[in-house]
């Protein structure tokens, strides 16, 4: 089986967002919320589900930024103290099990060739099925049902 590794966003790059005051932040297209429910708000930074009272925001994020016909963004959750999760390679954070996901398998130049919708707990299988194409360079794991990005899986 192929090795593969799982890449959170960096926090540094969100953190400062909680220091902006709520109009900010709606000027930013940005919400600060309060969690009520568990699961259901996936942080990309932490790779884990906050937890019933944490603040995360939501915000737009452009998760495939490319020059192509798959340039692609969305909403993402980021909890506030969060920090980046780092993963094992062939390490599967929990908050993937429980979800149905998508996978999308791209070539060097942003290209979709692959794709495919699973159970979290068959991902890693899917992930190296995946990555059995030579030209397969990233996988992009997105929740199937509201189509969120989640994070970026390379070779590891």
């Amino acid at each position: 089986m192929p090795s593969f590794q799982l890449l959170a966003l960096p926090a540094d790059r969100f953190s400062p967002l909680f220091n902006l005051t709520d109009s900010d932040l709606h000027s930013r297209g940005i919400r600060r919320m309060i969690v009520d429910d568990k699961p259901g708000y996936p942080c990309r930074v932490s790779l884990a589900d906050a937890e019933v009272g944490e603040t995360v925001l939501l915000l737009p994020f452009m998760h495939h930024d490319v020059p192509t016909p798959y340039r692609g963004g969305g909403p993402i959750f980021v909890r506030q103290g969060a920090h980046t999760a780092t993963p094992a390679p062939g390490e599967i954070p929990a908050m993937f099990t429980h979800r149905l996901l998508s996978l999308r398998a791209y070539d060097e130049g942003g290209m979709l060739l692959d794709a495919d919708v699973i159970q979290g707990r068959d991902l890693a299988v899917s992930i190296s099925r995946l990555f059995q194409s030579p030209a397969a360079n990233y996988i992009h794991i997105h929740n199937a049902k509201p189509g969120c990005y989640n994070c970026k899986v390379i070779r590891g």
